[in-house]
């Protein structure tokens, strides 16, 4: 397995800082009893309403569900760790458990599901739009292009491949949009757009602001349809979440450009704005940037860090539905910040290097963790050769800069 060849690597072991009682996102209780709240959300609330704590009551960790492991385990420094032994069954409650609950997000342009498992765990499910050879209309804006259900599965693994690890867990899954949905939704809203199409498939379309008409409607076959299943993060009343707009924005509008792409200079500004004076701010807005070229992402308007940890802590690289969008061209532009600002971290920077050698091949890497998926196989050819020449584009701007 080159997967495992590749975690094995010494870049891939060096240590994150001690990670103290400060440094974790929840500090666990075991006296503190809780209680589901009445409202019928599933969320779970505790008895002295303090934000820190988990629903743990008095059961061991090793009790937990694996969604709620998960939360335990997040730090400063990770979304969750390396050789996280969690990973696997996460990955297959999220494929397989039960789902108790069908509710439709609010917000977003797209249609997206709240599930719930029996276990009280909570996913975001986004639906099939288009097959995995579909490419985005070159004269389409990016703000226009449908949300690719397996970019969200791609963009899990890329992440990880490349040892950010901030981008919650993905799965793939086959739901029953029957079963699975329409009989067990108590959405008001969304229970009224199903319909049977002319061909007898189930199919619906929800409300949202975008592509959510009968012009628009997700059908099964005849009720089945694919999706991406993405582990919830903590409930925001249990960990507040800071949402940042990206200083390297698209300017969202058809003619007007942002100052970014008129002012080479744009990056002095930033370095002297905050939080990007100081820290490692900059830098990790940077591995994003090179996460997002890579996958063909031009759609990171914001990101979003956990509260409790300041600016001092990674970004964490959520909604990647409009990635690999396009495998026959590159978006040089998304590369802005690495091209202006010509920093990148020594470690991202020799793991990239890495990737791009015979025996750790990026394009490898990636179907090898992808082919484990069940709605395998997740990404056309074509978008795993392009990985290989896009990482190839990152280096020849890194090289440039160390010329420079």
């Amino acid at each position: 397995s080159k997967l495992a060849a590749l975690f094995e690597h010494p870049l891939y072991n060096i240590p994150i800082p001690k990670v103290t009682e400060k440094d974790k996102l929840f500090v666990v209780n075991p006296m503190e009893k809780f209680s589901l709240r009445s409202s019928g959300s599933d969320e779970w609330v505790s008895s002295s309403k303090a934000e820190t704590l988990l629903p743990t009551g008095k059961t061991a960790y090793d009790t937990y569900p694996a969604w709620l492991k998960f939360h335990v385990g997040i730090n400063r420094y990770e979304l969750y760790p390396r050789q996280d032994p969690l990973m696997p069954t996460l990955l297959r409650d999220l494929a397989t458990k039960r789902i108790v609950s069908s509710v439709q997000k609010s917000g977003g342009t797209q249609l997206k599901l709240i599930m719930t498992f029996p276990n009280y765990g909570q996913a975001l499910f986004k639906p099939m739009k288009q097959t995995r050879d579909q490419e985005t209309p070159i004269d389409a804006f990016y703000f226009s292009d449908f949300e690719r259900h397996n970019a969200e599965i791609a963009a899990f693994h890329l992440d990880r491949i490349l040892d950010f690890r901030r981008i919650p867990p993905v799965s793939g899954r086959l739901v029953n949009i029957t079963k699975e949905i329409r009989d067990i939704t108590t959405d008001k809203k969304l229970a009224k757009t199903f319909f049977i199409s002319p061909a007898g498939n189930v199919c619906f379309y929800g409300e949202c602001s975008y592509y959510c008409s009968t012009e628009h409607a997700l059908c099964g076959k005849p009720d089945h349809l694919e999706g991406s299943m993405a582990a919830l993060l903590p409930d925001k009343t249990l960990a507040k979440r800071r949402s940042w707009r990206s200083p390297w924005r698209r300017s969202y509008h058809k003619s007007k450009k942002a100052e970014w792409e008129l002012n080479p200079n744009y990056c002095t500004q930033v370095r002297e704005t905050p939080p990007y004076d100081r820290g490692h701010r900059l830098l990790d807005l940077i591995d994003m940037t090179v996460l997002d070229f890579l996958m063909g992402n031009m759609d990171r308007h914001h990101y979003e860090t956990f509260e409790k940890f300041g600016n001092d802590t990674f970004l964490l690289h959520l909604d990647n539905g409009r990635g690999f969008g396009t495998h026959s061209r590159d978006e040089p532009s998304i590369l802005a910040p690495l091209q202006q600002c010509c920093s990148i971290k020594k470690s991202t920077y020799l793991r990239l290097q890495l990737l791009a050698t015979q025996p750790y091949r990026l394009s490898d890497l990636l179907q090898e963790a992808l082919a484990a998926d069940p709605l395998a196989p997740i990404l056309a050819k074509p978008h795993l050769q392009a990985l290989d020449r896009r990482l190839g584009k990152v280096l020849v701007v890194v090289g440039r800069c160390l010329a420079g």
